[in-house]
């Protein structure tokens, strides 16, 4: 539509406006097909013109830029049943950031399900939600054409074939069933990406990391990425392959960390090693010991005591300095080897208290029976009950009844929500929304109404994850 048609059809319509008569502004095209009825008619036929040019005709172009998205693809598991989105939907809304509003995905996905698109969609570089949606995150990123789906097999041949979030789940699996091929997929095709495109990637190799992945992780050593560097030293640290100097000097970090550290003897009859970190004298102190633990590999901290992993976390002294017990924590989530990380969790939850919520720093590493053992631990003390907002990587579905009444939990939830307490009572119904992730259906069932019997109201927002998880076996039961 050009200028002069816009300006024509804007006088017909100022002149309707104003109650007069618009004959006389209509182009002469148009006075021909009008001229010849009454005038009332006139207008009317004019009318109609004007609408049919405005709506039909003479609709803009599109832009240019403007690109057609392929329609969104089908996901591998059926829709969310149409009468459970409006429990879906009040789980979501109570859900406080995208990390809460991913674990409702989790459960419904556990269930057999995914949820509407227009309820929620994964964001571009969610690398937490369920695999399920893989196609979806990539729709979003913008990706066109026609590429294979997570059934077909990836190689080196249809690695372009495959959209970046399902070559990540085709390469997850590969490394837990083929990891050699996985590897040398990585290895090959990994080279030619960006920096923030291979970072990823060899972040992926801890997932069956073994042996095998030495020589290649040892070739990253002149990547050009510092990060890639970084991520593959500490994958070897894991391995127990030297990363850092330990020879002596007074710029050698292993050697200044250990300075923190003090060597000591305990017992009369056994005399046995400790390791006690000595008290900071200033802030500047602090703040460097924290850096040589988050730089430093924990297997080159215990080869400059000569211990083995294991031995070294057992004499470490928990307790005396809450900061170095964190730093210690973190630096052997990072770089320790698979059986310290499982040795320093077992301590770690068998001490229980403040000290089993260190283990939180683990999560990433352990496997489901300790993240299940620790979760555990979590409820039978109940005193620790904001740590479980807090455990990342857990099931879904899975706590049973007999978990709750055999600690304190189901006490303290009863006392708060019955009590006067405010933030006792907001609290809870934040333990209740993580409960209701974890939960298996019968014990959402069974816990929304303990909470109601003991005075919270029925229509809490804090029950819509419980109650949703408990109509999803109910509908699981209907199919």
């Amino acid at each position: 539509m050009n200028e002069l048609d816009q300006a024509a059809l804007a006088r017909l319509r100022d002149g309707w406006i104003s109650g007069g008569a618009a004959f006389e502004f209509a182009p002469a095209e148009w006075k021909e097909v009008a001229a010849a009825a009454n005038p009332d008619e006139r207008e009317r036929r004019l009318l109609a013109i004007a609408a049919q040019a405005l709506d039909v005709a003479l609709r803009p172009a599109a832009p240019k830029t403007l690109k057609r998205r392929p329609p969104l693809p089908l996901l591998a598991l059926p829709m969310l049943p149409e009468r459970l989105r409006p429990s879906l939907r009040a789980a979501l809304k109570y859900a406080a950031d995208a990390r809460l509003k991913t674990r409702v995905a989790m459960l419904v996905a556990s269930r057999g399900f995914v949820l509407h698109p227009m309820d929620w969609m994964p964001a571009v570089t969610d690398q937490d939600s369920p695999e399920v949606y893989a196609p979806w995150i990539d729709w979003q990123a913008g990706a066109e054409g026609e590429k294979r789906s997570g059934r077909e097999q990836l190689t080196a041949e249809t690695w372009d074939d495959f959209y970046p979030a399902a070559r990540r789940i085709a390469l997850i699996d590969l490394r837990r069933t083929r990891p050699a091929l996985a590897r040398t997929l990585i290895e090959t095709k990994g080279v030619s990406e960006p920096a923030e495109v291979r970072l990823p990637l060899v972040e992926l190799m801890r997932f069956g990391l073994g042996t095998d992945d030495v020589p290649f992780l040892k070739s990253l050593s002149a990547d050009r990425s510092g990060k890639v560097r970084e991520m593959a030293g500490r994958l070897l640290a894991r391995l127990g392959e030297r990363g850092n100097p330990t020879d002596g000097g007074p710029e050698n970090p292993i050697a200044e960390l250990a300075a923190f550290i003090e060597e000591g003897k305990s017992g009369f009859i056994r005399r046995r090693t400790t390791y006690t970190p000595i008290k900071i004298k200033s802030p500047a102190q602090q703040a460097r010991r924290a850096e040589l633990f988050a730089s430093c590999y924990f297997g080159d901290l215990v080869a400059h005591f000569g211990k083995t992993e294991s031995d070294f976390i057992g004499a470490w002294q928990f307790g005396v300095d809450d900061n170095a017990d964190l730093f210690l924590v973190r630096m052997v989530s990072a770089s320790g080897g698979d059986a310290a990380v499982a040795c320093l969790a077992d301590l770690l939850v068998a001490a229980g208290g403040r000290l089993a919520l260190l283990v939180l720093q683990l999560m990433l590493r352990l496997d489901g029976g300790r993240k299940r053992l620790l979760i555990r631990q979590i409820l039978n003390d109940a005193q620790n009950l904001a740590a479980l907002t807090l455990v990342e990587g857990a099931e879904a579905g899975w706590l049973e009844w007999g978990d709750l009444t055999s600690g304190k939990t189901l006490s303290a939830l009863r006392a708060a929500v019955s009590g006067d307490n405010d933030i006792m009572k907001r609290s809870a119904e934040q333990y209740l929304e993580t409960m209701g992730f974890l939960a298996t259906a019968a014990t959402a069932e069974k816990l929304i109404g303990e909470v109601v019997a003991a005075g919270l109201p029925p229509a809490s927002p804090s029950l819509g994850l419980l109650r949703l998880n408990a109509a999803l076996a109910q509908n699981q039961s209907h199919r």
